[in-house]
């Protein structure tokens, strides 16, 4: 580029977008989530790739080298964090029961109906339903009240209602507190307990971020004290690119998604994903479960998509 000035725009741009990228790119780095607009940002950590490619280009163009290092960087770091987070890895016992869980936030209950049709599809064994407010929560009762026998619910309008459905008996627990319900059970899966737990902490909003830093704290906590299988699913508001949430799967829950080999596939928002969005759906089990198949299902009136997955229980080696 042979004209200063516009040398001088294109030196200045891919700058500007070094420094906004290498703030995010930063916090991930020194394990934190910072501070607005961090957070939100990091739920869409890989997306980074396209403005710190144009300010390559433009440090190309412009014949800036040590811009041409800074992308280096950039992107070299972003390769490398968008690599799968936690640990992975077969049971050494034998497998001793299967099942199917699915998970959906159906979005104030507007969902409800094509979650209903959804779950007379997939036939799940588990189901975890988030922002099941009292109408959605009456209308799984008049549908499943049967096919699902045992439930656990927090019953509350708009966001804060949760329900949680089973076809295995169900022992009630004290759930987790928190600004948005999040019941919890163990379930007797053919004789064996399996502690169940819905996960709804509040979404990173700007003014918010030390409620959702802090349930998923809690959140953290009950997976560090959960004692024999245990699976922790819903709406999670992160992804593996939230220092809050790799602390939860530092604690040795795994990702159902990620040993099924779909880790970075988006559940939000629905109307962009799966082409654009972020995993901050999951389905995490123990160190007791494999896990043979995840599926994402795009569901009418919600900007979630709902998870399945196929997981089988083993007796501890």
């Amino acid at each position: 580029m042979n004209n200063p000035r516009g040398r001088r725009l294109g030196i200045w741009t891919a700058a500007l977008l070094f420094a906004a990228v290498s703030v995010v790119v930063g916090c991930r780095l020194a394990d934190t989530d910072g501070i607005t607009p961090v957070p939100q940002l990091l739920a869409f950590l890989p997306w980074l790739l396209a403005p710190a490619g144009v300010g390559l280009a433009l440090a190309l163009l412009t014949r800036w080298w040590a811009g041409t290092v800074w992308a280096a960087v950039v992107l070299g770091l972003l390769a490398w964090f968008i690599e799968p987070y936690g640990k992975s890895g077969e049971p050494d016992g034998t497998p001793i029961a299967s099942l199917r869980v699915l998970t959906s936030n159906v979005e104030f209950g507007w969902a409800t109906d094509s979650l209903i049709t959804a779950v007379r599809r997939e036939d799940p064994d588990v189901v975890f339903v988030v922002e099941c407010e009292t109408t959605c929560d009456a209308a799984l009762k008049k549908t499943f009240g049967t096919a699902y026998p045992y439930r656990q619910a927090v019953e509350s309008s708009g966001s804060i209602g949760s329900v949680l459905l089973s076809r295995f008996p169900l022992r009630g627990t004290d759930g987790i507190p928190a600004t948005m319900g999040m019941p919890g059970a163990v379930a007797d899966v053919d004789g064996h307990a399996v502690r169940l737990q819905l996960a709804h902490p509040m979404p990173p909003l700007p003014g918010q971020i030390d409620v959702w830093r802090r349930e998923l704290g809690a959140l953290r906590d009950f997976a560090a004290d959960a004692e024999g299988a245990t699976i922790l699913a819903g709406d999670f508001n992160a992804s593996q690119d939230h220092a809050a949430f790799r602390d939860i799967l530092d604690t040795g829950l795994r990702d159902a998604a990620r040993l099924a080999g779909s880790d970075r596939t988006p559940t939000w928002p629905a109307r962009t994903a799966p082409a654009i969005g972020a995993q901050i759906d999951h389905v995490l089990v123990s160190r007791d479960f494999s896990a043979g198949d995840a599926r994402f299902l795009d569901l009418a009136d919600t900007d979630h998509r709902a998870l399945v997955v196929d997981i089988t229980l083993h007796r501890r080696g």
